[in-house]
């Protein structure tokens, strides 16, 4: 078993957002042993509530428990007024998973008043696997927890992928045509770390435009995918306006990416990589509550900084090369950042062995960047 460095909020009440499979219900119960558990993605817990939310007071009593853990509480956003009454009437104690925003967001659910705290669960980071982490196992199969667990990960993640096409969106009608949207989702994968075309992505799988934002937009409320906008703050040069794109693991984006004969091996390992650094900044600085805003950086004329992380810590750039030997021109979008930004400090990672250091700009190993990458969030500006 390994520790996960999200911390639970002390006493208060909490929601804990993230996709289905990074451990939410573990943890939780990790963290609240003694807390009643509603399971909502039990039909028969789920036919009894509906409806019926004030049921939930009676079954909390019945258990004897001041702490409630309801798990996939999206599948009922009704119950949410009941949750709110009973923390401001009885004091309860909740823990509220979720693995979509969707319903929530189209149903204006209760999100209790600013009574619960806000949390986010992400896939493993190399920091929490310890001496377990393993390049090689995290680019192929990602970070999920059951990956890194089990003797047959490609087989979990098809199943993954599977799971999500059923249950999200199948069984709740969310799309009207699923094998188009399978489509979609092979044709998303190909834009993995790119500028989004969403255009282009559409005439890859022969649906409207439209549709195809649509899409986008429901792979965001899943939790399934990010988007991530161009770092403009004091811009000093011509700045790309679309946003780049990416599911939100390594693993999963592998499972969906069509391959074939004109498939180059070194073009998948490379977003795979740039997932892997992506994926670990975003459960870093959410773990930690480190308060970055993550975006990225690109001139009209093709210069590119791959991850910028903006906050009262300092200015942060990250690169990500898949190649082993480290050559000068690697470093020419991070050294044309940084003299855009002399605050800024810059990382570049690497496929190599040895560690290098021009300036405010480091060269580190891709294992040990991602093993010390909360140190290095941590610290900001402040080599």
């Amino acid at each position: 078993m390994f520790a996960r460095s999200i911390a639970a909020p002390g006493r208060a009440s909490f929601f804990l957002f993230g996709p289905r499979g990074t451990g939410k219900s573990t943890w939780v119960q990790q963290m609240l042993p003694k807390a009643f558990r509603v399971d909502l993605l039990r039909e028969s817990t789920f036919a009894e509530l509906a409806g019926h939310a004030d049921r939930l007071e009676a079954l909390a009593d019945a258990a004897g428990s001041r702490v409630i853990f309801i798990d996939e509480v999206q599948r009922l956003p009704a119950l949410l007024d009941e949750v709110h009454r009973l923390v401001e009437r009885r004091g309860f104690r909740f823990a509220l998973t979720e693995s979509s925003a969707r319903k929530l967001k189209r149903s204006g659910a209760n999100l209790l008043a600013g009574r619960a705290r806000t949390l986010t669960m992400h896939p493993f980071t190399a920091s929490e696997l310890g001496a377990a982490f393993n390049l090689g196992r995290a680019i192929r199969y990602g970070m999920l927890p059951t990956v890194w667990v089990r003797d047959d990960p490609a087989e979990y993640l098809k199943s993954y992928v599977g799971t999500y096409l059923r249950e999200e969106v199948q069984q709740e009608a969310l799309v009207r045509n699923l094998p188009g949207f399978a489509r979609f989702l092979a044709a998303a994968s190909l834009s993995q770390g790119a500028v989004l075309n969403v255009q282009a992505v559409a005439t890859d799988c022969g649906i409207s435009r439209k549709t195809v934002e649509t899409h986008f937009d429901l792979l965001d409320d899943l939790l399934l995918a990010v988007r991530i906008s161009v770092f403009r703050r004091r811009a000093k040069r011509k700045i790309t306006a679309h946003p780049k794109f990416y599911f939100f693991d390594a693993g999963v984006f592998r499972a969906l990416r069509p391959r074939g004969p004109l498939d180059a091996a070194e073009e998948v390992d490379g977003a795979a990589i740039e997932t892997l650094v992506f994926q670990s900044l975003r459960a870093e600085n959410a773990n930690r509550d480190l308060g970055y805003e993550i975006s990225y950086w690109r001139t009209a004329d093709g210069k590119e900084v791959d991850f910028v992380l903006y906050g009262e810590r300092g200015l942060l750039a990250f690169d990500v090369k898949r190649a082993s030997r480290f050559r000068d021109q690697d470093l020419a979008g991070l050294r044309l950042f940084c003299e855009d930004y002399p605050e800024a400090s810059g990382c570049l990672l690497y496929g190599g062995a040895q560690r290098y250091r021009f300036g405010r700009i480091d060269v580190v190993p891709l294992a040990d960047g991602l093993t010390g990458l909360a140190g290095r969030l941590a610290e900001g500006g402040h080599r």
